[in-house]
């Protein structure tokens, strides 16, 4: 008597990982749809030689999908979303390796690799003139208002000038790069009055100024490894004639009439005179004209 005996395969192994910890460090400026980890890295073996299925999870919060898988037999991650280090600086995936089909009522053995994503800032943003004010929740955008001085008439600084709010500044918002930031006047100089120091932003006169129109300079912030990383700036810087005296009050004491009973904001009279409002005024030597 011929006796066949037919062994069945039992599914009594775990798929394999080549890993089951690996950190990959990804620039903030990587292109959508390109591979982070390649499938040959992830790809699990299975001693029962049975089809894998895979399956990739986030386990931070808010950080759910960036990372995908090529298919559920393909386990190349890709980068589905473009990424921004102000939301997130890293995150963590789980890579599922079954050998049956998610669902499946079948005993299934599942395998298990944990991916670390750290996200490497890069030089995404132009400088930011300080002070600025954040206009969006994700404090990537941050607008800045014009700079404002004031030099007196046919006399030349020796000092930098004091602007308000603050100096000439401006920051690289790529802060873990901090790349150098160089400074110029680009526009509005008229007679080259003015000259801005490279490296500190201090705002100086080379002449005197001799007329009374204002400056409205234009002021360029960039960084020293990318030109094209520029911001633009307005520093309007008013002549005034120079004062050599305070004002004063045209009189030392003044007298006025009100009434019990008037609405709040009626008019304070000169005292004997009901009919004409209280106005206190004052003068400038400087200023004989105003």
């Amino acid at each position: 008597i011929e006796i066949i005996v037919v062994i069945v395969n039992m599914n009594d192994n775990t798929p394999i990982f080549k890993e089951t910890n690996r950190t990959e460090v990804v620039p903030e400026d990587t292109k959508v749809n390109v591979t982070i980890v390649a499938r040959e890295d992830l790809s699990a073996s299975d001693d029962d030689l049975d089809t894998v299925f895979y399956e990739l999870t986030t386990i931070v919060p808010d950080t759910d999908g960036y990372f995908a898988i090529k298919g559920v037999n393909n386990p190349e991650i890709y980068l589905r979303k473009a990424l921004d280090y102000e939301k997130f600086k890293s995150t963590t995936l789980l890579l599922y390796a079954r050998d049956r089909p998610v669902g499946s009522t079948d005993t299934t053995n599942t395998a298990t690799e944990t991916i670390n994503i750290l996200i490497e800032q890069a030089d995404t943003k132009s400088p930011w003139f300080q002070p600025c004010t954040f206009i969006n929740t994700e404090k990537s955008i941050c607008i800045s208002s014009p700079y404002t001085g004031r030099v007196n008439i046919s006399e030349v600084s020796t000092e930098p000038l004091i602007l308000q709010p603050g100096p000439i500044y401006a920051i690289d918002p790529d802060y873990t790069l901090n790349e150098k930031i160089v400074y110029s006047i680009v526009g509005g100089n008229t007679d080259e009055v003015f000259s801005v120091d490279a490296d500190t932003g201090n705002l100086t006169m080379n002449k005197a100024v001799t007329s009374p129109d204002s400056f409205l300079l234009q002021v360029m912030a960039t960084q020293v490894n990318n030109i094209q990383k520029y911001s633009m700036v307005t520093v309007e810087i008013k002549v005034i004639n120079k004062s050599h005296n305070p004002p004063y009050f045209e009189n030392k004491i003044y007298n006025a009439t009100t009434y019990v009973g008037l609405a709040p904001k009626s008019f304070v009279f000169q005292a004997g005179d009901p009919s004409t409002p209280l106005m206190i005024t004052a003068a400038d030597a400087d200023f004989p004209n105003v």
